[in-house]
């Protein structure tokens, strides 16, 4: 099985970090046609988490880890909703593992609040896409 490697996300983020806000816009677009509900699913997150700002910061990543894939020669099919509610409760219960039983102040202390929030989303979206390369398999 290929993996993705640091060398496919640099050659990912060096790619979109100089491309203009019409190509941005294309490239989502794309994106959407092929992934129509995992970025459904990804940006449900802002409302969800009631953080406006983590749109912008999840479309850039979800084009970041999309390319990533593309440089690391792995097919993805497209993530459907069954997908989505096999993974959820698994999820769900190693973020509880991971934060245990902090409350809102300790987790805060630990991680900020917004950065978390990017961060369990893009991390769902990869374990997503992992599971949808296996189905190419």
């Amino acid at each position: 099985m290929k993996h993705i490697q640091v060398d496919h996300i640099e050659k990912a983020t060096q790619w979109i970090d100089n491309v203009d806000d019409e190509q941005f816009e294309a490239a989502i677009s794309a994106l959407s046609e092929k992934q129509p509900i995992l970025l459904d699913y990804v940006l449900a997150a802002p409302s969800e988490y009631e953080n406006d700002a983590l749109e912008g910061y999840l479309l850039y990543y979800y084009w970041v880890i999309n390319e990533s894939y593309v440089h690391a020669g792995i097919p993805t099919t497209m993530v459907t909703e069954e997908m989505i509610e096999a993974f959820e409760q698994p999820f769900e219960d190693m973020l509880e593992d991971y934060f245990g039983a902090e409350d809102d102040d300790q987790a805060t202390e630990r991680m900020e609040e917004f950065w978390t929030q990017l961060y369990i989303t893009c991390a769902a979206m990869i374990a997503l896409l992992n599971e949808s390369a296996k189905v190419t398999v």
